[in-house]
């Protein structure tokens, strides 16, 4: 028994050495194989660098949306701001918060941060899902524009009844709205004007309405008077008290008695110039963001392609 056991023996000592690793042909390096499999620093490749052109559209397209950002939360800082000072965010005002104007404020700017901050954060990290999804907002942003304008000018001959309609609804909310009732203040002042067709339109409103129990009965705003500062600094709210009783004569010493139908209908006709400018600056704004995003996009390829 002593023979066999010292034979294990040997056999155990020789097995660490043993040559025929050296000679197995499956551990040593198969030229058949790619380079790629034979050389491990190849699998890491170096990525694809960015140009110095295509790094000035990055940071131009993050600082671009960045600005559109601020912009944005400032609209939505002043439409929170405008619901929480008439306490429109309340139990009790929760029926007329839908045809608030301040929720316009709120919708926009809510809009514009979600998109400019996906452009922002896109370019920064270079995400093709955030790229992608800003590109697709400013379209459809783009053709909704387009889709307005056109349905504008469709029912371009209907704008002005539609404008008589919505200045009524200000003429007789005037009171219950503090948001009408600055816009019909400053259309008033600005336009020189007074009610929709002439001043005695405010006899439609429930307080200035000749049979109304308040001090304004038979009464008109003070922005329709001629002159409705006191001292030129201080509006004289009682400069129209008791006008609607005056004829049209005595009336025009104190009020303006033409409507703000035609004005606002001249003075939307000689804007029509900067209006057709500002949407044209506004589609040349969304185009040259689009340009960027798509400009990064296609850089992103060739990195992940070579990657």
């Amino acid at each position: 028994q002593a023979a066999p056991l010292s034979t294990q023996a040997s056999r155990l000592v020789e097995l660490p050495y043993s040559s025929s690793d050296e000679d197995d042909p499956s551990l040593a390096g198969d030229p058949d194989l790619p380079t790629a499999e034979q050389d491990p620093g190849t699998w890491c490749p170096v990525l694809h660098k960015p140009s110095t052109f295509s790094q000035c559209v990055r940071y131009l397209a993050f600082f671009w949306n960045l600005l559109f950002l601020l912009l944005g939360l400032l609209a939505l800082a002043v439409g929170v701001w405008g619901l929480l000072a008439k306490e429109s965010l309340g139990g009790e005002r929760l029926a007329p918060l839908g045809s608030d104007p301040m929720l316009l404020f709120v919708l926009v700017g809510l809009g514009a941060s979600a998109v400019s901050l996906a452009g922002c954060l896109g370019a920064l990290r270079s995400s093709p899902c955030l790229l992608r999804f800003f590109v697709g907002a400013l379209l459809a942003f783009a053709g909704l524009e387009v889709l307005g304008g056109l349905l504008l000018l469709a029912v371009r001959q209907r704008l002005r009844d539609a404008l008589r309609d919505a200045l009524l609804l200000c003429l007789l909310r005037y009171q219950d709205e503090p948001d009408l009732r600055f816009l019909v203040d400053e259309v008033q002042r600005g336009l020189r004007c007074c009610g929709l067709g002439s001043y005695r339109d405010w006899e439609t409103n429930p307080y200035f309405n000749c049979s109304a129990p308040g001090v304004q009965a038979c009464s008109v705003p003070a922005s329709c008077c001629l002159d409705p500062w006191q001292n030129g600094t201080v509006t004289n709210t009682q400069c129209a008290f008791g006008v609607l009783r005056l004829g049209d004569l005595a009336a025009s010493s104190i009020v303006h008695l033409g409507g703000c139908v035609a004005q606002l209908s001249t003075w939307l006709h000689g804007q029509a110039g900067g209006i057709l400018a500002g949407a044209t600056v506004l589609v040349l704004v969304e185009a040259a963001a689009a340009l960027m995003a798509l400009k990064i996009l296609g850089d992103i390829a060739p990195s992940r392609a070579g990657g």
